[in-house]
């Protein structure tokens, strides 16, 4: 069973995504990427209370700007998904969590060092340039359902 409902351009949309946030990072790490947008959709706290859909996730408008920067910025977003980021798109939406984003909602590059707290939420790990973070203890029990 699916982690939450998707219709097969959502996977396509998810898709676009990963590749503009952590192409660079290769499978892995758009594979975390896509953990964090499902997370999201699944997550019924914080930010996250009107966001049910990856739709409603990819194009969630957080302080007057995108929640992804790549929705403003990248061009990587409105090309094309490739079919191994839709591959990996789809593992994301059935079943694939993984640590350090198995359960983070927020991810950042800081070139830098991570910060062991972002905003109040534990840090859980890097990968290549990106620190993962989950909710902080006792706020959002329904990003570890599922």
């Amino acid at each position: 069973m699916a982690r939450v409902k998707y219709r097969d351009a959502d996977i396509d949309l998810m898709a676009r995504m990963m590749r503009a946030e952590a192409v660079g990072e290769g499978n892995q790490g758009m594979l975390y990427v896509g953990n964090v947008i499902v997370n999201r959709a699944v997550a019924d706290c914080s930010d996250f209370k009107d966001v049910r859909t990856i739709e409603d996730v990819i194009f969630q408008i957080q302080g007057g700007n995108y929640s992804f920067e790549a929705v403003q910025k990248g061009n990587l977003f409105y090309q094309r998904a490739r079919p191994n980021e839709q591959r990996l798109a789809e593992q994301n939406l059935k079943y694939w969590r993984e640590h350090p984003a198995k359960y983070a909602l927020w991810y950042f590059n800081p070139y830098a060092p991570c910060p062991p707290t972002w905003y109040g939420q534990p840090f859980t790990g890097q990968f290549k340039n990106h620190c993962f973070y989950e909710p902080a203890p006792g706020t959002c029990e329904s990003v570890y359902i599922g």
